[in-house]
């Protein structure tokens, strides 16, 4: 039973996951606030900030595994979805400074006074309300996911050339953003923020709010995922994975399918840049960097793709790791990182959640051992009775 609900990404046992979330994600900003820090079970502000930052990330997997696992769609530019929900945030985020800045401009962010912008630009515009913003952090990397795999999809490009020109997407994007004239700031992005709705960013209570407002949207994201590939569209999905062209030949108008789960899964990735940058404080051009959606990849791969626990265990376990490790061997994480890579290609294909399967299958299918049969001799060595 427990190795069936795996197989199947704990389809059959998926609100029971969305509970677990929700469940954590209630705890833990309930036990900060209410305990004191020399209680053995209270969780510091700081592990509540870096366990926040771990939801959100979890969060941006499962929007790569939905795409790779289900649909075979091999992205290798989450990241710039996830990049415009942060910076969506972000100019939120900048619009609440107000006064609050270092030069003290009532409208204009203290990067545009010291470039001398004379005016906010059109594109900043209704960033000042919260409503506004969630719109576009949805929106942003919505529309780009449409343009891309509308041109994409329609020219039936697949495969690695697909991976090639979603990483040569990122990348552009990444050059960008970096440029001043574009108005986000360049290469320092977006910082120093001050408030989110009128709470202070830095108050504990917020911070507990984050973390809750990131287990629900995982929750979200995990069921919105869950009903998709549950669903008849679900099958239709693995079936363009499993065999694109004979799925086309049956009727079916694949690249409808398949642009419709890359927005929504840059929908959700967007939604997860949104709640990490309020967390990290900071959002700027690195986050469009091509190694980063390489990272992700590597997350969903160690997990266990075409399942939807397998991204969220490997973004956990590959972000610890990765925690651990640039605090106590700084130089060591990119080496430990690529050789997690090649652990997983090499030795474990299918991911911790396919290794935990095969040894529920050959541990389960071992063949029970017959009852000892009577020996010939002794049964003809007994006495007649």
């Amino acid at each position: 039973m427990i190795a069936a609900a795996i197989r199947r990404g704990f389809e059959g046992h998926g609100w029971l996951i969305v509970a677990i979330i929700l469940a954590f994600g209630a705890a833990v900003p309930i036990l900060n606030l209410l305990l004191s820090p020399g209680h053995p079970l209270y969780p510091s502000s700081y592990m509540m900030v870096v366990f926040g930052r771990y939801l959100t990330l979890m969060l941006l997997a499962l929007s790569v595994g939905l795409v790779w696992g289900y649909c075979g769609i091999l992205s290798l530019g989450h990241g710039a979805f996830f990049a415009l929900g942060g910076y969506a945030m972000g100019m939120y985020l900048m619009r609440q400074i107000g006064t609050r800045g270092v030069y003290g401009h009532p409208v204009l962010p203290d990067f545009m006074v010291f470039s001398n912008w004379d005016a906010l630009p059109w594109y900043w515009h209704g960033f000042d309300q919260f409503w506004f913003a969630m719109i576009m952090v949805l929106v942003a990397p919505g529309v780009l996911a449409f343009v891309f795999g509308w041109l994409t999809f329609r020219s039936r490009v697949t495969g690695v050339y697909l991976s090639i020109i979603s990483q040569a997407m990122t990348f552009a994007l990444m050059l960008a953003f970096f440029r001043n004239e574009m108005g986000f700031g360049g290469n320092n992005g977006l910082t120093d923020f001050k408030d989110i709705l009128g709470f202070d960013i830095q108050a504990r209570e917020t911070r507990a709010g984050l973390f809750f407002a990131s287990a629900a949207a995982l929750a979200l994201g995990f069921a919105i995922c869950r009903s998709i590939v549950t669903s008849k569209l679900g099958k239709v999905l693995v079936a363009v994975r499993d065999a694109e062209s004979r799925t086309r030949f049956l009727g079916y108008r694949v690249e409808h399918y398949k642009l419709f789960v890359w927005v929504v899964s840059a929908m959700l990735a967007g939604l997860a840049g949104a709640l990490y940058v309020p967390q990290v404080g900071i959002i700027n051009p690195s986050e469009f960097s091509p190694a980063n959606s390489i990272e992700i990849v590597v997350w969903v791969a160690v997990g266990g793709r075409g399942t939807l626990i397998g991204p969220l265990l490997g973004a956990g376990l590959v972000n610890y790791a990765k925690t651990w490790f640039t605090t106590a061997y700084p130089e060591m994480w990119l080496f430990a990182l690529g050789a997690l890579f090649v652990l997983v290609t090499v030795l474990l294909p299918k991911g911790i959640v396919g290794l935990a399967v095969s040894l529920r299958n050959r541990w389960g299918s071992r063949p029970k051992r017959p009852a000892a049969e009577p020996d010939a001799a002794a049964i003809q060595a007994r006495p007649a009775e």
